[in-house]
């Protein structure tokens, strides 16, 4: 069953890693299962022995991403400093650049962004109260640090990672979350 086990998952990376080169070759809406099979020399049915298309490979690459983001931030709490918690996700991105680019670029990744979005707005509304005198509402603001984010590394990758991961954590403090803290919730 090991063996078994250790082959799915060696196809699976193989199938993963030929979408993103691919992807980032010719763009996602271009690639095709067979290209995909091709560059991971897996055999055409196989492909759908695991996944039903092309966009289901893509959000299972998104969704091993984001497990590995939440276990890397996982420990943090709400008070913890904005700028290391944001090199920490800059530097994932860093490492993972390819991958992202492609998640970040690709049409069929938009649904999964979304509920990305969503879950992280969440996450972000349990760890803070709402400022009493604010004229921005909590669910917004929110809203906002996620979302803000996710451009932040766009414009980051779009550019080829001219500033480093520190840099950027600092960015990420300075220009998303202080203010919005600022004007949102309660410290």
């Amino acid at each position: 069953m090991e063996v078994q086990d250790r082959r799915v998952k060696r196809t699976q990376r193989l199938l993963a890693q030929a979408l993103i080169e691919l992807t980032l070759e010719r763009g996602y809406e271009s690639v095709t299962i067979r290209d995909i099979t091709e560059r991971a020399d897996i055999g055409y049915a196989t492909f759908f022995r695991h996944y039903t298309d092309k966009d289901a490979l893509l959000h299972e690459v998104l969704e091993v991403v984001l497990d590995e983001m939440l276990l890397l931030l996982q420990p943090f709490k709400a008070d913890a400093d904005p700028a290391s918690v944001g090199t920490l996700l800059f530097r994932y991105v860093q490492d993972h650049s390819e991958v992202c680019r492609v998640l970040l670029s690709s049409r069929g990744s938009m649904g999964l962004l979304q509920k990305v979005i969503e879950t992280g707005t969440r996450n972000v509304l349990e760890q803070h109260t709402p400022a009493e005198q604010s004229q921005v509402p909590i669910e917004i603001a929110a809203h906002h640090i996620v979302a803000s984010s996710i451009a932040l590394i766009q414009w980051w990758l779009d550019h080829d990672l001219v500033y480093s991961a520190e840099q950027m954590g600092t960015i990420y403090r300075d220009l998303i979350v202080r203010p919005t803290e600022a004007l949102a919730f309660n410290d």
